[in-house]
């Protein structure tokens, strides 16, 4: 099964255009930022000769194919294996909620056709390629949306979520290629769930809250290794 990984770039904020170029090199264009703040305690910013700046941390999806590339991209560009320039972490995606959000989020990449395929959520019942106890569910809206998600989750059995302040930058490609429009300014909604119960929420998400909806919601999943506190329906 081909895989996708869920890209992190976190950069000083000053670097933020840099970073989005980067990826769009990839053809990766689906991308979106939340804006924050390095935590770093001053010794250590010292020792690491880095300074607290307002940070960019941004998202993107890729390919198998595409990983290294995009990987050696930000070497090039930005120095990503130098301390102090910034870090790219990965992660890889268990599912996307439904065809026509994975049809979005790989915009501009060219899936392995060897056979092998990515797993929508409509399609896996079960299929899953990294299998843990929980999962957790990114969703990314529009603006102003939460409560429209979060009841949708709830009400198919999520517990509670986080919901982060974003911006999108894909929204011309988004209107080119697709036909309609995407707001930028976004929420992103985070909720962790026992993995048994992912299926269910993310359908009920894109159900009320989906594309096709003022919402315009992406939903996708990404393994959970360790998940302490949950506080889980009765």
């Amino acid at each position: 099964m081909e895989s996708l990984h869920l890209v992190i770039a976190i950069a000083d904020r000053e670097n933020t255009e840099k970073v989005i170029e980067t990826f769009r090199e990839s053809n990766v264009f689906a991308t979106d930022i939340v804006l924050g703040m390095g935590t770093a305690p001053m010794e250590i910013l010292d020792y690491l000769y880095l300074s607290p700046n307002e940070k960019a941390v941004v998202f993107g999806v890729v390919t198998n194919a595409g990983l290294l590339p995009l990987l050696k991209n930000f070497k090039r560009r930005l120095y990503i294996d130098v301390p102090g320039n910034g870090i790219v972490a990965t992660v890889p995606l268990n599912s996307i909620g439904g065809k026509r959000s994975l049809e979005y989020i790989l915009d501009g990449q060219t899936l392995d056709t060897s056979g092998k395929r990515i797993w929508s959520t409509e399609e896996r019942e079960g299929k899953m390629s990294v299998k843990t106890d929980f999962e957790l569910i990114m969703v990314i809206a529009n603006e102003g949306y939460s409560d429209l998600i979060m009841d949708a989750a709830r009400g198919a059995g999520a517990g509670g979520g986080t919901v982060l302040k974003a911006k999108g930058t894909g929204a011309e490609y988004t209107e080119k290629f697709f036909g309609f429009s995407i707001a930028s300014e976004k929420e992103m909604h985070i909720l962790v769930t026992p993995a048994q119960g992912r299926n269910a929420i993310m359908k009920a998400i894109m159900e009320k809250a989906g594309l096709d909806s003022k919402a315009q919601a992406i939903v996708f999943s990404l393994p959970v290794s360790n998940a302490i506190g949950l506080r889980m329906p009765e």
